[in-house]
């Protein structure tokens, strides 16, 4: 669990981020898990925020995908969030599959690592509110733009 706490223009801060994994290998560790999304919220000016970020297995999110959007078959990343500035802190779910993030990078040709970085701060982006189209015109939007510019600054890839 990561917590920020601190006084901004005489207001206190809040950001906690808590992070699992469901059983399953993360190739990222959790405290840069929770480094990512506390930057992504800092970068978006969240100022309360109650994250978790949980990976697991394709089964798994495969029932989230069914259950909550109605869709079929496992998907790489899934977020609920509840934002309303002007009543309370920002919270939010996300939900990553790193089985399916090392096909996507492997498809990409990206280290799954990065693949994973990359969801994390999708699945941020859309818990504070954030949303794009389906299909490939995502990968044009105002939020894959903000998403691939907040990842170059926040993410770097360990050294070998």
């Amino acid at each position: 669990m990561s917590r920020r706490r601190g006084a901004a223009a005489g207001r206190a801060t809040s950001i906690v981020v808590d992070v699992a994994a469901d059983e399953v290998r993360v190739p990222l560790a959790r405290a840069r898990v929770a480094e990512l999304v506390t930057g992504v919220l800092r970068a978006e000016r969240a100022r309360d925020a109650l994250v978790s970020v949980t990976f697991v297995s394709p089964r798994a999110i495969a029932t989230l995908n069914r259950r909550h959007l109605g869709h079929r078959g496992p998907t790489d990343v899934i977020a609920f969030g509840m934002r309303d500035a002007a009543v309370g802190p920002v919270i939010g779910d996300v939900y990553i599959c790193p089985a399916v993030a090392r096909e996507h990078a492997r498809e990409h040709g990206v280290g799954v690592r990065e693949e994973i970085a990359r969801l994390v701060v999708h699945g941020t982006l859309h818990v504070l509110g954030h949303d794009h189209p389906d299909g490939e015109e995502r990968l044009v939007s105002a939020m894959w733009r903000r998403q691939e510019a907040l990842l170059r600054r926040l993410y770097t890839e360990p050294a070998a």
